[in-house]
């Protein structure tokens, strides 16, 4: 994220009088110009566009149930139409210069644990389900109360949980880490070494990525997802690579660069279908995953990054809040609609932010420039896992910083915390690890005498995910599927 002190002593002095920019977004009042509105507004696309290339790669290299595969260009384009709608809602609602796109974490839930057992338009109508019941929970209240009644360690375990297992993610699908039926069941790239070049491509892509990342350099990781895929294109042109070795996308440069966007995958869901698909409690269980991550996830982002843009209130209130969550909400939905995984507020708004954004305009020139790659999807189509991949181990890293925030002198939660984030990985599964964190929590806390720790709006969770951790004895009892 670029120096935000740079943008905090920026003398340029504020807009004034009363035009149409200055009515919807109070310019002056937040004391920013429209070139600071742009110019943030750029600088979060470019921060975090390589959610366009990444979203498609990790839902198009997925199966159902059925073992259909969603369609990498459609999915590119739909992931940017998404986040180009949800933005500019977001600014035009909220206010706030929050830019919002497919979820990394959330898209790995809809990939990896829903998907498998539904079908993906029933995969999708989970999604909107989710952002249906965000925007109610916002309405109502209820989301702070349940999120109250989980600890905050635990909290910050499952999102150091979801990057260790995002990072897995992206070692496998780059063929980095490979799997086998002998020991060990983990191996470096092929039997041990980098012994093709798919895996030397996405590890030089990696290095880059890290390297201009903690340079701070805006658009870093795009900038090294770009330079990946040219050296993969280079790769397969001048060496030999078989069939398959670079896995869903294999980089042979386009025939033209621009087309008209696809947009097939619009609209295909099937709301209830998961439900009966997967049976109720396994959906149930994905559709809490889904919620949990959802609003955890955007609370912490909207404080952190407002606080940042100096709009928390000494009370610590949030102007337009309750407008922001329920187009959170909303664009989860959305996002499920367009099939493109539920988005939500991308943390990389902070990026705009340090170069002075502080109203919803930064939004609108972040939203124009999402819907101007609505007609880049054969160029997107070009990226392979391994020059995309390298950004979810780099995400994951930036999520595993708070690991730090959990009381590891403490058993009582650094026991559940330790579940929580190695089962997600160790199972590739993050509703396990949730699970396991959340009933461990619970069964410590009865077993010490201090069952009255674990807050009423708790006991149901937990009830829920020892349901769905016996869920075949019990559909074997009751002869059910």
């Amino acid at each position: 994220m670029p120096d935000t002190n740079a943008a905090r002593t920026d003398e340029s002095p504020p807009a004034r009088g009363g035009g149409p920019l200055e009515r919807l977004f109070d310019l002056s009042g937040r004391r920013t110009t429209v070139a600071r509105e742009l110019r943030g507004g750029v600088t979060t696309f470019f921060a975090m566009a390589y959610i366009i290339l990444l979203n498609p790669i990790i839902l198009g290299g997925a199966k159902d149930v059925t073992g259909a595969t969603l369609s990498i260009p459609q999915l590119t384009t739909m992931t940017a139409l998404s986040a180009a709608i949800a933005t500019v809602i977001m600014g035009l609602v909220g206010n706030a210069p929050l830019a919002l796109a497919a979820g990394l974490g959330i898209n790995a839930v809809v990939a990896f644990q829903a998907a498998p057992v539904m079908t993906w338009p029933q995969a999708m109508g989970l999604v909107v389900i989710e952002g249906a019941v965000i925007v109610v929970l916002a309405l109502t209240g209820i989301r702070e109360r349940i999120m109250n009644s989980i600890p905050l360690a635990l909290k910050h375990a499952i999102a150091v949980g979801i990057g260790a297992f995002i990072a897995l993610v992206g070692f496998y699908d780059a063929g980095f880490v490979s799997s086998s039926d002998m020991s060990p069941p983990l191996a470096l790239g092929t039997g041990g070494h980098l012994s093709t070049w798919p895996a030397l491509v996405f590890a030089a892509t990696l290095l880059l990525m890290i390297a201009l990342y903690v340079r701070r350099l805006p658009g870093a990781i795009l900038i090294s997802i770009v330079a990946g895929t040219v050296l993969a294109v280079l790769v397969q042109e001048n060496a030999s690579i078989k069939e398959g070795g670079w896995g869903v996308v294999t980089p042979n440069m386009p025939d033209k660069l621009f087309a008209t966007p696809d947009f097939g995958l619009f609209g295909e869901i099937d709301l209830f279908g998961g439900f009966a698909e997967a049976g109720v409690i396994t959906a149930l269980v994905v559709l809490f995953t889904l919620v949990l991550s959802g609003f955890f996830d955007a609370m912490g982002t909207i404080l952190g990054i407002s606080d940042e843009a100096g709009l928390v209130s000494p009370k610590g209130e949030v102007p337009r809040l309750g407008r922001i969550l329920s187009v959170d909400g909303l664009s989860a939905a959305f996002g499920g609609v367009t099939s493109s995984s539920a988005n939500t507020v991308f943390v990389e708004s902070a990026a705009g932010v340090g170069e002075g954004a502080r109203t919803g305009l930064a939004n609108m020139a972040t939203g124009a420039l999402f819907a101007v790659t609505l007609f880049l999807t054969p160029l997107a189509a070009t990226v392979p896992a391994q020059a995309a991949a390298p950004a979810l181990v780099v995400v994951g890293a930036l999520m595993m910083t708070q690991v730090a925030k959990v009381a590891w002198d403490d058993l009582d939660i650094a026991i559940p915390a330790f579940l929580t984030i190695v089962l997600m990985p160790f199972t590739y599964s993050i509703t396990i690890g949730i699970g396991g964190g959340m009933v461990s929590f619970a069964l410590i806390k009865l077993a010490r005498g201090r069952w009255r720790e674990v807050s009423v709006w708790l006991w149901p969770v937990v009830l829920l995910f020892l349901l769905f951790f016996a869920i075949e004895p019990i559909e074997q009892w009751l002869d059910v599927r």
